[in-house]
């Protein structure tokens, strides 16, 4: 089956909002073998919704809409999906009775304003909003499906994963879908399939290889369709053996995870600690571990040691070595290294020093030049790199290096 998004909002166009529900919405879909073949993005305005869903109605089945769905005068979605569908209103009273405690329990003033967020389209079905004031509406009409649900990412989620998908699942039985993902490091993409070409060249019609890059790394993703009562798992599993063997070392993890979580499983296994020295990441490192849950029983803390000044009093770098090698600098790097983790007492940590632009290079050490250390109490590594690309780029691919280091010291 075909399925559609339509994003409605100017701050979308403008870029003054990111669009993550498009993303998310893909990735869940996705499990239930349900594809999105066009992502819309469009203005609050009438006409452009009107024309946006007539087109996705005559390509596709299922049309989900984000956003429009506020108390205020620029949310206008609700009101049209009425007069294109031709409905009637009526007031829900679960909903009504929703709003009445959420506005008591916060002891707010509830206006005629948030009153009319019970007020829905007769011919929909209630997607009821467990974190907000505004319930998503279920369209069935002709046999397709729209659903339109708030803008606000966290609420969407709430109505979607938990009314929305049931019923999906329950109208739309499709073919089940499975999913294997290999992470991989160091190894260019063009690399890559050339040294799996023949297990690319040979699968079958019903199980596909996607590679997705970023940062260093590449994951591959074999995606199986279920064929009568083959076991699509078993099928999908013996081909991503294969090119395990091939790839070998550079293979990171089995499963769809960051560096971030693979280095906080080993660590978590293990019961050991690790603490982190940041300079030119600025504590992206630090941030990608304390975004886990759980973080707290590996993580210890850091240091962001932006100045030579904090590298030398929080660290113990020594001074002379900023005016003969420089911050970005094996000698530095390994002082910062070991410092932190005398300093925190972990048993592990890692440090960075580098050059991420676009300025502040130089003939010996230019833009992307970033140096990286891991210690143990028995073992030191410190590696000099250089990344392309711009700022982010190279804060990223710093912080991938970086926990690839550590876990194979770990």
């Amino acid at each position: 089956m075909r399925a559609e998004i339509i994003t409605i909002g100017d701050e979308l166009l403008i870029g003054q909002v990111v669009d993550t529900n498009s993303a998310w919405l893909g990735q869940m879909l996705n499990k239930y073998n349900i594809k999105i073949h066009r992502i819309n993005s469009i203005s609050d305005n009438r006409e452009e919704i009107f024309s946006q869903l007539t087109d996705c109605l005559q390509r596709s089945e299922l049309i989900i809409i984000t956003g429009g769905l506020g108390p205020t005068k620029d949310d206008i979605t609700k009101n049209t999906l009425v007069d294109y569908f031709k409905m009637g209103w009526r007031v829900d009273e679960q909903v009504m009775n929703q709003l009445l405690e959420f506005y008591k329990s916060r002891g707010r003033t509830m206006f005629e304003v948030n009153k009319m967020q019970a007020h829905l389209p007769d011919g929909c079905t209630t997607l009821i909003n467990e974190w907000g004031t505004a319930p998503g509406m279920w369209f069935d009409v002709d046999g397709k499906v729209v659903i339109s649900m708030p803008g606000v990412p966290y609420e969407m989620k709430n109505i979607f994963e938990l009314k929305a998908l049931p019923l999906l699942s329950k109208k739309f039985q499709q073919a089940k879908l499975y999913h294997k993902t290999i992470v991989t490091i160091n190894v260019p993409e063009s690399i890559l399939a050339k040294n799996i070409e023949e297990i690319e060249d040979n699968l079958p019609a019903h199980i596909k290889l996607a590679y997705l890059p970023n940062w260093n790394m590449v994951r591959l993703r074999l995606t199986g369709t279920q064929q009568g009562d083959r076991d699509i798992e078993t099928e999908v599993n013996a081909i991503a053996d294969r090119i395990c063997l091939i790839v070998g070392e550079d293979v990171v993890a089995t499963e769809d995870l960051s560096l971030a979580e693979i280095v906080f499983k080993a660590l978590s296994a293990r019961n050991k600690t690790l603490s982190i020295a940041e300079s030119c990441t600025g504590g992206y490192i630090s941030h990608q571990i304390t975004l886990l849950p759980g973080a707290s029983r590996v993580f210890v803390g850091s240091v962001i040691s932006y100045s030579n000044s904090v590298k030398h009093h929080q660290l113990g770098v020594e001074n002379t070595l900023f005016e003969t090698v420089g911050a970005v600098s094996e000698q530095v790097v390994e002082q910062m290294v070991q410092g932190v983790r005398e300093r925190l007492q972990t048993d592990y940590a890692i440090a960075v020093s580098g050059i991420a632009g676009p300025g502040g290079g130089s003939e010996d050490k230019p833009v992307g030049t970033v140096v990286i250390g891991v210690c143990s109490a028995t073992e030191t590594i410190v590696k000099k790199y250089h990344f392309i690309g711009d700022r982010m780029n190279v804060i990223g691919r710093a912080g991938n290096m970086a926990f690839d280091m550590l876990r194979r010291m770990i």
